[in-house]
């Protein structure tokens, strides 16, 4: 593969904080896959049950907050997950426009079975527990720093 002679600094791959964040994203979905495909769920359906075990009876735009996705890409998610029998869809009583998530009992047996996952994937990522705490501790820095960045 031949360099471009003319190619300007800051456009150069290298150069590029959003490229290992995206290679290095995708690559962790990637190892959720093979953990994640046998129980029925996508990466995505994951995240919604770590956020519901947790809090549970959530607003559908709290659960976007929590994850930074859009209602358009929860919805059908929820509705899926709602057919499968895990969550219930519920009206509120105040205000007929919003949505409360809540796990049903069986959604709360299949969160229950999600626990040997984190462990999994650590045994697939060869990252000193230190250094994994810093990234994580960076991460979370990026993502305030960066919150509402799409609303300028």
């Amino acid at each position: 593969m031949d360099k471009n002679k003319n190619t300007c600094e800051q456009l150069k791959l290298e150069n590029q904080l959003c490229f290992p964040l995206y290679a290095a994203s995708r690559q962790i979905v990637n190892l959720y896959t093979p953990h994640l495909k046998p129980l029925g769920i996508t990466y995505t359906q994951y995240l919604v049950f770590l956020v519901l075990g947790e809090y549970d009876n959530m607003k559908v735009s709290e659960i976007g907050q929590c994850l930074y996705l859009d209602n358009g890409t929860l919805s059908p998610l929820l509705k899926k997950l709602e057919k499968e029998g895990y969550i219930l869809r519920t009206r509120s009583s105040e205000d007929e426009r919003i949505v409360i998530i809540s796990l049903t009992d069986k959604g709360r047996g299949f969160y229950n079975s999600l626990e040997a996952v984190p462990a999994q994937i650590g045994k697939c990522v060869s990252l000193p527990p230190e250094k994994a705490m810093q990234l994580y501790t960076l991460l979370y820095e990026l993502l305030n720093a960066t919150k509402g960045a799409d609303d300028k």
